[in-house]
């Protein structure tokens, strides 16, 4: 579904991505792991246009979309929870869900849509008319999460899921994650929580100072002798 092959990607005059090469099949959940500074979300940028690589290319479903702008990639099913959230705070709940309904396709489906983001999340049909800002952090996660779904994504990107969220809170926010899965949802996480992360999904990459430098199945990951010491504290 996505390939990611061998970009070297600049901010500036500083190089962050090296020959990073990577794939996402229909049907996965990948996960990418890195600590602060590895280059994760230079990567998902990139990935949306943000960032154009100097060297490589990126695909998805086939077409090349290494140049395309951002607004291009999402029309064509990807779609992204940032890290940070970025939910428009001023704004309500429900004003939050129909902004990311831009596409037309979304546009024609948003009731359906608004109504399923709902089932997946029912804390914000209560707070539907509540001004985003005011939820709290667990919460503004499910929004940000919501209103990428309200494109109608072929693909999920979602930047540092956890950060900064409560063990109950993250639980029952994968177990969302869990749900879009089974509901045929393709998804990429980029997580610095390699347990979680890990036991969620099916593969996962490594990424080390702009580097992929480890890849594999999750179990093969959890089982490998620097990630236990690295990501998990073993």
């Amino acid at each position: 579904m996505l390939e990611v092959k061998e970009i070297n990607v600049f901010r500036g005059d500083a190089q962050i991505l090296w020959g990073l090469t990577m794939k996402v099949e229909r049907g996965e959940i990948v996960t990418v792991l890195g600590a602060n500074g590895s280059g994760k979300t230079t990567l998902v940028e990139s990935i949306l246009g943000v960032h154009h690589p100097k060297k490589g290319r990126i695909t998805f479903l086939d077409t090349e979309i290494t140049f395309k702008p951002s607004f291009h990639i999402t029309r064509i099913g990807i779609s992204c929870v940032p890290e940070g959230r970025r939910i428009f705070k001023d704004m309500e709940v429900y004003e939050n869900l129909e902004m990311g309904a831009y596409p037309e396709k979304a546009r024609i489906s948003l009731k359906e849509t608004v109504e399923r983001v709902y089932s997946l999340f029912p804390i914000l049909r209560e707070r539907k008319k509540q001004i985003a800002g005011t939820l709290s952090g667990g919460e503004q996660q499910m929004l940000a999460i919501g209103r990428a779904l309200m494109s109608k994504p072929t693909l999920l990107l979602i930047d540092e899921l956890s950060l900064g969220l409560s063990p109950k809170i993250t639980k029952e926010i994968y177990g969302a994650i869990k749900k879009l899965h089974q509901e045929g949802m393709t998804l990429l996480l980029i997580e610095q929580n390699a347990m979680l992360a890990l036991r969620h999904s099916d593969r996962g990459y490594v990424l080390e100072t702009g580097r992929i430098t480890l890849q594999g199945t999750s179990q093969e990951l959890l089982g490998n002798e620097h990630i236990r010491k690295a990501y998990l504290g073993m």
